[in-house]
Parts: C-alpha cells; sequence; structure tokens
C-alpha cells in the first residue's frame, strides 16, 4: 500500500504544519513528515485523525501498488506550462470528500456556458446556509420529483430565486426545498 497524504496536502495547498495542526488532537510537522514518508506506521486511528484534517475520505489515503492514478506531470502558471517538483497522483471528483455529499447533475441539452456531455459536480448544502450560494449555479429539488437549475439570485425565508442559464427565461422561485446543490466542479471531456 502506498499512502498519498502528501500529494493530497500539498494539493490543497497545506505546510505540514498546517495539516499537524488540523489533526485533534494536534500533532506535530514531524510526526505527519513521518507518516507521509512511511517511516511511522500509519495505523487506523493515524488514517481517521489525517483523513478528518484533510477533509477527505479515509480510502482516499492509501491506494493499491497495482491501481494507476492520474498524475499530474505539468501544471499552468503565468509563463506557461511547466513540470512540478515532481509528479503526485491527482485527485478525482469522487474522492473530494468534505461534510455534504456530491452530487453530479449530466447535461444532456446546451444551456448557457453547458454543453451536451458535461457533468457539473454539486455539494448538497443546507437551505439555511443559502446565502453563501448567492450568484452560484445550483440545483434545488422541487416538488414531485422534479429539479430546478440555474444562478441563486435571491433567497428569502424559505425562498430561493433561480435564473435559468438560457437566454430570456423567466426567474424560478421554489418554496422550502429540502437542499441546495451548490456547483463546485465541472468536468467536460475535450
Amino acid at each position: 500500500m502506498i499512502n498519498r497524504i502528501r500529494d493530497i496536502r500539498r494539493q490543497k495547498g497545506l505546510t505540514l504544519a498546517d495539516l499537524a495542526a488540523a489533526c485533534v488532537p494536534p500533532t506535530t510537522p514531524q510526526t505527519v513528515g513521518r507518516l507521509e514518508t512511511g517511516m511511522r506506521n500509519l495505523s487506523l486511528k493515524w488514517m481517521e485523525r489525517i483523513a478528518a484534517a484533510l477533509e477527505v475520505d479515509l480510502e482516499m489515503l492509501v491506494r493499491s501498488e497495482a491501481a494507476e492514478q492520474p498524475q499530474i506531470v505539468a501544471r499552468l502558471a503565468r509563463e506557461g506550462a511547466e513540470a512540478p517538483p515532481e509528479t503526485s497522483d491527482a485527485i478525482l471528483p469522487t474522492q473530494l470528500g468534505g461534510e455534504r455529499p456530491l452530487i453530479v447533475l449530466a447535461i444532456d441539452y446546451p444551456h448557457g456556458e453547458y454543453r451536451p456531455g458535461d457533468q457539473l459536480w454539486l455539494r448538497q448544502i443546507d437551505p439555511a446556509d443559502g446565502a453563501r450560494a448567492i450568484n452560484r449555479d445550483v440545483l434545488v429539488p422541487r416538488k414531485g420529483g422534479r429539479f430546478a437549475f440555474g444562478r441563486l439570485i435571491d433567497r428569502q425565508g424559505t425562498l430561493v430565486g433561480l435564473l435559468p442559464p438560457g437566454h430570456g427565461e423567466k426567474q424560478q422561485v421554489i418554496e422550502n426545498p429540502a437542499w441546495i446543490g451548490v456547483a463546485e466542479m465541472l468536468v467536460r471531456r475535450l
């Protein structure tokens, strides 16, 4: 088994000290470094602490040596594409983890900037937290097993107002939705 703590920590922009402080209870940067390099045994208890601190699923911390993982081999910077100091595992959308589940909206027909074949990965939030999703694309459940999709432009009490992505479409108002799915990642084939 290969542990992926270093790759995930770096992709999230955390230092050893940041990750050590985020652990509950906090630990030392040296301990995190030893866990990353395999110089210290990565027990289930340590995996749970590290996964919680990184806000990822526990399974994401390890992978089989036989399984091929997509690699980050270049980064597009201001000066152009350049090689990173070392290749690292890419974090797949299904591995993003978090406090609320990810859901996917499959695009079958062009709507605004979205094309057929696109997948929009959304994070479910409580409608009470809807203010943090203003001006973001969201998916909202409606009665009868239907949904509304668009830019969240208003939230008042139990009402949420969405502006669909097409041109000339009217605002939709949904009362008391069970959840709001906030767009987090667009996956598009080239």
